[in-house]
């Protein structure tokens, strides 16, 4: 019994920490709460970066010291280092605690560990892996982002079933239904960094923004890959009443009174990045977001850009929305443009596939993989 519960309440410390979701950057989401007698009676949630951590916001909420029996559940291994805040771990031990449960251990190779063993040496009952898996699908972008420097990669597309995102003249509004635009706009809102190419500014005029009603939202930075800056200086990516940027990633050679045109525009800014065959290397530019600190990032096109990014396997998650709709001609926008593979088995394949319905628009959703991999599925309600 004390398994399955181990499990309910961790599931509870998970969502405190998605409370955190596009809010903690660079920092990771993390979630805590505390448990007495079987309910919980204090959670936290880490809300900003250089803020207090999820264990210290259900600390201060136990509004006490802590008593026999108490449980600290917590989805990340507690920190033994100074950072921008003190140590976890002195606070936990300052506490009173004496167990605590962790979903998953630091991604940090420097520190992997160290906060358990620290409180397992200081004589607290610590265990640890309780929904691993579901925790460190909380950290991704930060597991990715600190290992690598680059962004957790996710490509959204929405298509005909036939495979088509607009018709032969570009009109693409709308391929899928309002709940599944609700869900894209929920993404924006959780993640650092929303990208497109050029092409799609062209045809689309997109804002790129948060739209969610009535509910609070946060815009994410905008990063359009023009190499030639051909942005038209009226398109409302551009002119956004937004807290957050807008980068337009250019060509590294491009002369600098090209960049005139955008010079001085509020919360604008040019990017500067080498080129490729194709136009901008794309792997340069993760790592130039990287460190701007943008930790995810969401794709969602074009086709130019989308073929780039599958063709040199940069993508780490896709979201593909499938639509009950059939273009039926051969004219129309695909999600990647491009030379793919020329066999079958040498695509790019996913795992741990998971299946959504909005209304009668199907997503499916998953991790990249090496090709001949298995997978699993899921069904979401």
């Amino acid at each position: 019994m004390a398994g399955s519960s181990d499990e309910r309440f961790m599931r509870e410390a998970l969502r405190q920490g998605r409370k955190g979701l596009g809010r903690t950057s660079p920092n990771p989401a993390v979630g805590a709460v505390i448990v007495r007698d079987g309910r919980v009676v204090a959670s936290g949630h880490h809300r900003k970066a250089g803020g207090p951590h999820a264990e210290i916001e259900a600390i201060a909420g136990m509004k006490g010291a802590a008593r026999p029996g108490d449980t600290l559940y917590v989805t990340l291994e507690p920190c033994n280092h100074t950072g921008r805040t003190p140590p976890c771990t002195e606070a936990i031990l300052g506490s009173g605690l004496r167990r605590v449960v962790v979903g998953a251990s630091d991604p940090n190779p420097r520190v992997a560990g160290g906060g358990c063993a620290f409180l397992q040496a200081s004589g607290v009952d610590v265990k640890k892996g309780v929904l691993e898996r579901e925790c460190r699908v909380l950290i991704e972008a930060f597991e990715k982002h600190s290992s690598t420097g680059r962004p957790f990669v996710i490509a959204k597309s929405a298509t005909t079933l036939d495979g088509w995102t607009a018709t032969g003249s570009g009109h693409s509004r709308w391929v899928t239904n309002e709940l599944s635009r609700g869900f894209v706009h929920r993404l924006r809102d959780r993640v650092d960094a929303v990208l497109v190419g050029i092409g799609t500014v062209l045809k689309d005029d997109p804002s790129l923004n948060t739209r969610l009603g009535n509910r609070r939202a946060r815009d994410p930075v905008r990063v359009i890959v023009d190499t030639e800056l051909r942005t038209p200086l009226e398109s409302r990516v551009l002119h956004l009443d937004s807290e957050s940027d807008t980068l337009v990633a250019v060509a590294d050679d491009l002369p600098e009174e090209r960049l005139r045109k955008i010079a001085g525009l509020p919360r604008v800014r040019s990017l500067r990045c080498p080129r490729s065959r194709d136009g901008l290397d794309l792997s340069r530019l993760l790592e130039l977001l990287g460190g701007l600190e943008i930790t995810s990032l969401l794709v969602e096109g074009g086709a130019g850009v989308m073929g780039s990014l599958i063709r040199e396997r940069l993508v780490d998650k896709y979201y593909m929305f499938h639509a009950p709709k059939i273009l039926g001609g051969g004219d129309g926008y695909p999600v990647a443009s491009g030379k793919g593979p020329d066999r079958m088995d040498e695509c790019l394949r996913l795992h741990d596939i998971h299946l959504r319905r909005f209304g009668d628009d199907v997503l499916i959703w998953g991790y990249a993989m090496a090709s001949g991999a298995e997978t699993t599925c899921s069904r979401d309600s």
